[in-house]
């Protein structure tokens, strides 16, 4: 269904009809991942603080966490908390600056997340765009965000 049939309205022009259709679209994938997760007892922001925790494939500090975080989250710190709990994230004090927190994903997390991955890839958006289509909307995106596109 169009965007117009699917809130019932009308645009100011062309790029205000893009703008809210980019957000509800992305409200509709969060939906689709955060049904998913729940199964696991997750959140889309813990999921994405694992998937970052995994891609450095080594300890990494808390600022950098932040950092890297899709959706930026104020009570990060409440969000470590629980992954700590769950023991997916373990987390350290750096020995020479105390302020200083490094996480890094554990076994437990590794293997959850490989979980996930399997039930995710069976959301198979692929199937909706060619890689031409998919790296032509990362370009537009890109340069709605005001990047240097080339």
């Amino acid at each position: 269904m169009k965007i117009e049939e699917l809130v019932n309205s009308r645009f100011k022009n062309s790029t205000h009809k893009a703008v809210i259709n980019i957000k509800y679209t992305a409200n509709w994938l969060a939906a689709q991942y955060n049904c998913k997760l729940s199964d696991f007892g997750l959140s889309l922001p813990q999921f994405n603080v694992m998937r970052i925790l995994r891609g450095a494939g080594e300890e990494i500090n808390v600022k950098l966490v932040k950092e890297r975080m899709i959706e930026k989250s104020p009570n990060t710190t409440r969000l470590f908390d629980k992954l700590v709990e769950k023991e997916y994230i373990a987390r350290r004090r750096c020995e020479h600056d105390r302020r200083v927190v490094f996480l890094q994903i554990t076994q437990a997390g590794l293997d959850v997340l490989a979980e996930i991955d399997v039930i995710l890839s069976k959301i198979n958006h692929e199937k909706n765009l060619t890689d031409q289509e998919a790296e032509t909307l990362s370009i537009l995106l890109d340069k709605l965000r005001g990047c240097d596109v080339q």
